[in-house]
């Protein structure tokens, strides 16, 4: 029987993100890439939602053991279930991840609803801008151009700066494997520093000229270097 690897996405990610991950992993693991609620109708803390529906998937299909892999706002979530789950992580992967601190600059661009600033914002995560093509500038201007959507978001990105990690993390004792991009301006390479001081058993691995969505960016690489950690 497999063991399972469980994908989490970032906040303006989807499941396309993984797919060198699930290219490479697909024959040796179960794959879970859940869509994260994030534009679901509640009143409840985005991030305590997002962790309570991790928590029913998880349940939903069975899974223990469970490899679970986080990017950007999905490293968060993962963060959240492992501390309140560590029985049932046998391993935690972030890269990218949010809870310690992020950047949260938007540039010069005033206009949200402008499609250029959009690109430039999507090109941002990157170290190469190339990365962000047409089809994912398409898919978060289609977000951010939808009100409903756009405060989702919003409340999101607040709930996760409301949801510092720092004082959870000491109590996470799961093998943390961290792969960062050397490149990443939305959360920099002090912050990949910074969960490796804080997590008992953790590795860092910085990956050159790379930013943000390095399974994205250097899937290669990043593949590489999960499976090696993973065999370890």
């Amino acid at each position: 029987m497999k063991q399972s690897m469980v994908l989490l996405h970032g906040l303006f990610g989807g499941l396309s993100n993984w797919h060198g991950v699930i290219a490479h992993f697909q024959s040796d693991y179960e794959l879970h890439i859940p869509e994260l609620p994030i534009f679901d109708r509640h009143n409840n803390d985005p991030l305590a939602y997002l962790t309570d529906y991790l928590e029913f998937y998880i349940n939903k299909n069975s899974l223990t053991n469970v490899v679970l892999v986080g990017n950007s706002l999905g490293g968060h979530v993962a963060i959240l279930y492992t501390h309140r789950h560590p029985e049932n992580v046998s391993r935690l992967i972030l890269t990218g991840s949010s809870g310690l601190y992020e950047n949260t600059s938007m540039g010069g661009y005033p206009r949200r609803s402008s499609y250029e600033y959009i690109r430039e914002r999507v090109a941002y995560t990157f170290y190469d801008p190339a990365v962000a093509t047409k089809a994912l500038v398409d898919e978060v201007f289609s977000i951010t151009t939808d009100t409903r959507k756009c405060m989702s978001i919003v409340r999101t990105a607040k709930s996760a700066q409301r949801h510092y990690v720092a004082d959870l993390l000491p109590a996470i004792h799961t093998p943390a494997l961290l792969i960062w991009g050397d490149e990443d301006k939305i959360t920099p390479p002090h912050v990949a520093r910074e969960f490796e001081q804080f997590l008992p058993n953790a590795t860092l691995v910085m990956l050159q000229q790379c930013g943000h969505a390095p399974m994205m960016e250097k899937p290669l690489e990043f593949n590489a270097v999960l499976e090696g950690w993973l065999g370890e």
